[in-house]
């Protein structure tokens, strides 16, 4: 066979990348450098940067072209690893290919409000007619099954072209996956860090959740195993972090935001968000009493270079609505479904910004 590029190319056809089950040249991952009588420069990408992974890649590029073209061809492979934001192009393809948006939501400590700021943006999403799915990643607090009145559902098993798959449980609109159908209420879950990751990675590899515009994914608090395994299992769109403006919060805040933006993860920050931001009793609608401190995640969102997408104050029917299972934004012409649906369209407004980008 002649040292040509398409023939090279056509050898190279059979070396397969392991994590994304597809050869190397389909998936785009090589770049011939120099073609010469007796040699040939390559550089290759993979997905696992460690050694042996690359190791093992440039043995089987070499053995398929010595096998084709020679034992006296010289080959010289350079493997690296794939850049973040090429891996997460490649796995996307595999992964919930149907999602246009999927966005984790953050917090560096627990009782911001996190999950009740995620319950709302959903219903938000869903009241302006977007298709919406949540992941409830917080394996030790599960929350959305309360918060959308379906506690005593179980998700079922669907048959997708032949391959048993579970089948989210819908409310409002929105289609919900959480730790908590599968436990009991009550009882604590007591899992290691890997089982847990495990778990929440079978609520997206293991799950049919169609089409949608937005996956809203709300995760424990603070930063750790959880949040490594899901930046590795699911290509992120970006992450909103959401803090109270008190001192204590906006430190874990600011180390939630800091975790983004590591190079092993990079993320990209779709926004801060003020939980609690101030508190306007019902009999005085005009007063606004900075309970927790004034403008904290606002000012802290501004020092980092990070987008402010607003402040939600507290309101007693917030609670009370996730109590219930009606998120508050369901509520028609109050201030705080107001203040959520404003959340909802700075939401949407950055997320394309991003994308344009």
């Amino acid at each position: 066979m002649e040292l040509l590029r398409e023939n090279i190319l056509d050898v190279l056809g059979a070396v397969m990348e392991p994590d994304l089950k597809k050869d190397i040249v389909t998936a785009n991952l090589v770049e011939l450098q120099k073609i010469e009588e007796g040699s040939v420069s390559l550089k290759v990408l993979v997905t696992n940067p460690a050694l042996h992974a690359r190791r093992r890649m440039q043995e089987a590029v070499e053995f398929n072209l010595k096998k084709k073209f020679g034992k006296e061809l010289i080959v010289i492979c350079e493997v690296m690893a794939m850049p973040a934001e090429a891996k997460a192009e490649q796995v996307q393809r595999k992964i919930l290919p149907e999602v246009k948006n999927i966005v984790a939501i953050a917090s560096g400590k627990g009782g911001v409000g996190k999950s009740t700021v995620t319950a709302n943006l959903a219903g938000g999403l869903a009241k302006a007619g977007y298709r919406v799915g949540v992941v409830d990643a917080d394996i030790y607090g599960p929350s959305m099954p309360t918060m959308f009145d379906v506690v005593k559902e179980r998700p079922t098993m669907l048959d997708v072209e032949g391959k048993p798959m579970i089948n989210p449980v819908v409310s409002y609109g929105i289609k919900l996956l959480s730790i908590g159908f599968f436990t009991e209420q009550d009882n604590a879950v007591v899992w290691r860090g890997p089982m847990a990751s495990k778990a929440l990675t079978q609520m997206f590899t293991d799950a049919y959740w169609g089409e949608l515009d937005y996956l809203l994914i709300d995760l424990p608090p603070g930063t750790g195993d959880i949040h490594l395994s899901l930046v590795q299992t699911v290509p992120l769109d970006g992450a909103i972090v959401v803090s109270t403006p008190q001192e204590v919060a906006l430190a874990d805040a600011r180390k939630g935001v800091n975790m983004f933006k590591l190079d092993t993860i990079k993320v990209p920050v779709i926004g801060m968000i003020e939980n609690m931001a101030w508190f306007t009793p019902a009999e005085l609608p005009e007063n606004k009493y900075y309970i927790f401190g004034r403008d904290g995640a606002k000012n802290l969102a501004s020092g980092m270079g990070v987008p402010f997408l607003g402040q939600i104050p507290l309101v007693q029917g917030v609670r009370e609505a996730g109590d219930v299972g009606r998120p508050a934004v369901f509520q028609e012409n109050t201030p705080i479904s107001e203040a959520f649906e404003e959340l909802v369209r700075k939401f949407v407004e950055q997320v394309n910004a991003l994308k344009e980008n």
